[in-house]
């Protein structure tokens, strides 16, 4: 039996009504797809800062500065990158670095907090200073548990910055080519030390200072132009030669490597808008990332040092500490300039205070009433 010609036309027209529908769901899923990915694109576009640190390429400090930079891509699932510069590559020196971020030119920097005490007098109390506190978790204690950070990122904003975190780095030390076995050493002696509040202390003990930049010392001691100099720690001076320069290496007390920089702090610093900017979740996990950091960087700094202590001692270096009673009468001569500086302006006075209440209490212990007995300024 044939089947009939109506039935026939209306199995076609079903079967190409089907197809047509078929192509117009397809259309319609391949668009929405489409959609969907240019969404997902657009919601997980990467965020690149560009960062300068003030390492120096080739140093253990970059090494580890860089590696961090690089794992910020993996840990935000690529929505945020650091692109990693070493000093001098965008900014050429640190005036115009701190202008480079303020201005976005980068996002961001990795400085010596202690550099901007010209600009922003209270950073003079963000590192620290002669006879200060000089432990590490003292710092840790104050920013994270005191309130510091907060004050701090609070002072920062007032010049279109935002203070991310501390980065925990290590004591600054002084090579010398003639021993120092107590203060009254000191005398007489020409140093390359930081300027500001680390010169004026050991300016009380009959030390010429001398500000030099970090590629100047070494020819200096070579010289003979100066008797010794302060710079970073041992991993980074054994690096740069100064056991071929100079006999003696300077500490303080057993436990105290250093009693006028003991904890010489660096930190992340951003642009204010940039930071704004950046989803909650990315700035939650950047300050996580800056904690982490911290810890590494001090750590394997610390490690490399203990190795270039016996790479000094290899070569004829010897070590002299400074007693307690040095350190003690190193802390009285430099009260009154602590609060000469504190005095500069209310954020550098806040931030002191902050941290003489810290000193003065029982479980630290550095600092007394009868310490501030007519001090100039209190």
């Amino acid at each position: 039996m044939k089947p009939s010609k109506t039935n026939t036309n209306n199995c076609e027209a079903g079967a190409a009504s089907q197809r047509r529908g078929f192509l117009k769901t397809a259309a319609l899923g391949t668009a929405l797809a489409g959609a969907l990915m240019m969404g997902a694109g657009q919601a997980h576009a990467a965020t690149t800062w560009k960062i300068q640190s003030v390492w120096d390429a080739g140093t253990v400090g970059y090494d580890l500065f860089e590696e961090w930079c690089e794992s910020i891509k993996e840990k935000s699932g690529g929505e945020l990158i650091f692109k990693p510069f070493p000093a001098k590559a965008v900014a050429a020196d640190n005036n115009a670095l701190f202008e480079a971020v303020r201005n976005g030119v980068l996002q961001g920097m990795n400085p010596f907090t202690l550099y901007w005490s010209g600009k922003i007098p209270a950073s003079v109390f963000l590192s620290s200073y002669p006879a200060g506190p000089d432990q590490p978790h003292q710092w840790d204690t104050m920013f994270y548990s005191m309130g510091m950070l907060e004050k701090t990122r609070e002072i920062y904003k007032k010049y279109g910055l935002f203070y991310v975190g501390p980065i925990q780095h290590d004591a600054n030390i002084i090579h010398s080519k003639k021993p120092v076995n107590k203060l009254s050493d000191l005398k007489g002696m020409k140093i390359r030390v930081p300027g500001g509040m680390v010169a004026e202390v050991f300016q009380q003990f009959g030390v010429s200072t001398v500000s030099l930049p970090g590629s100047d010392i070494f020819p200096a001691l070579e010289k003979g132009t100066i008797d010794a100099a302060d710079y970073v720690g041992p991993a980074v001076n054994y690096e740069l030669g100064f056991s071929q320069v100079t006999d003696y290496i300077m500490f303080g007390p057993p436990g105290v490597m250093s009693i006028y920089q003991p904890v010489d702090l660096m930190d992340l610093t951003v642009n204010l808008r940039n930071w704004n900017n950046l989803d909650p979740k990315l700035q939650k996990l950047v300050e996580d990332e800056v904690r982490n950091y911290s810890q590494i960087h001090y750590l394997t700094i610390q490690k490399r040092n203990i190795e270039a202590m016996k790479k000094f001692r290899a070569d004829g270096d010897t070590v002299t500490r400074l007693s307690q009673d040095d350190l003690a009468e190193f802390r009285r001569a430099a009260i009154p300039i602590w609060y000469k500086w504190a005095n500069k302006d209310e954020d550098a006075r806040a931030i002191f205070d902050m941290q003489l209440e810290y000193m003065m209490n029982d479980t630290v212990g550095y600092v007394s009433e009868s310490d501030l007995e007519g001090v100039k300024g209190k």
